[in-house]
């Protein structure tokens, strides 16, 4: 499952890559129906198994981030869509209008997108249009949605009011704009970029609750935090014993207790076969309890989660 959505997790940004250099380029974006379509093995993904979708998120690189950041918003949000009922029609609008959020940007001068500190206020203001002109890009294409439109234009408002470009509140922003911002957001603190260090995904998750209430929905907070899991699959974590693991599957029930596979001995050193824990299950009375110290941020001690699952 893993193997199958980074190919359609590559062919989907391939795609959309295509979209938004058609516009920079001046030309027509072309058909929107090809990016959905391209989203929909994705979709199909989340459904089989959130956990191998999720862990290819937390490990792909910054390489054309605003591209894969679109479709990775795109599957977070499909992960948290899921997990509150949304149905299969709502899941294909809000995975499209994640997608897009950012096409605006392709309206701005090129050397904005890029600077990370030290904006003027007019800059700021020119940045902050983009979700207006993506969404006005986004009306002129055939078929589009209206809740489409509102994820675009909406996904930068916040719950107490200090979004842009309008200053929406609460239930005056749509929902599904309310889980693009969450998830946007999210995806941003873990993907590292030339300006800023990735987050850990426990960093993020925690972030995001201290937002709640204000900047995000409380109980979308909660329901993603629950949904991914405070060391979601894909992450690497070192365990009280010392020693490193991937994290492999979920515990439904009891969420700080993972299934790992144990990759580095407490001395870091290789094993030359992997060991498999199931941290709610492990057998105390042979090896006495382990559980998780903290995340690690891929490559430390020379480990990367991504050679685990390829």
């Amino acid at each position: 499952e893993f193997k199958s959505t980074k190919i359609a997790f590559e062919r989907a940004a391939e795609t959309l890559d295509a979209v938004f250099h058609a516009l920079r380029s001046g030309s027509e974006g072309g058909d929107l129906r090809a990016v959905q379509a391209a989203l929909n093995p994705l979709i199909d993904g989340v459904f089989r198994s959130p956990e191998a979708v999720a862990a290819l998120l937390r490990l792909k690189d910054s390489e054309e981030y605003r591209y894969r950041h679109g479709i990775a918003m795109a599957i977070w949000g499909v992960i948290l869509g899921r997990q509150i009922g949304l149905s299969r029609h709502e899941l294909e609008k809000l995975a499209l209008g994640c997608a897009l959020c950012d096409i605006g940007m392709t309206q701005l001068p090129p050397e904005l997108l890029d600077q990370a500190e030290n904006l003027s206020d007019a800059q700021r203001r020119i940045i902050r249009a983009h979700p207006i002109m993506g969404a006005d890009l986004v009306s002129k294409s055939a078929h589009m949605d209206i809740q489409i439109l509102g994820i675009i234009e909406n996904h930068h408002e916040r719950m107490d009011g200090s979004g842009y470009p309008r200053g929406m509140q609460g239930a005056e922003i749509p929902l599904l704009a309310r889980i693009a911002g969450m998830v946007d957001t999210y995806d941003a603190m873990i993907t590292p970029r030339p300006y800023a260090k990735a987050r850990t995904s426990n960093e993020a998750s925690l972030e995001l609750l201290d937002c709640s209430g204000h900047q995000f929905q409380e109980a979308l907070v909660e329901q993603f935090v629950q949904a991914i899991g405070l060391f979601p699959t894909g992450t690497m974590v070192e365990l009280n014993t010392g020693e490193v693991a991937i994290v492999v599957s979920q515990n439904s029930t009891r969420r700080l207790k993972p299934e790992v596979v144990i990759v580095l001995n407490r001395a870091k050193d290789r094993l030359a076969i992997p060991k498999v824990v199931d941290l709610a299950k492990q057998s105390i009375a042979a090896e006495g309890e382990r559980w998780i110290s903290r995340e690690l941020r891929s490559g430390t001690y020379g480990v990367s989660g991504e050679e685990f699952f390829i």
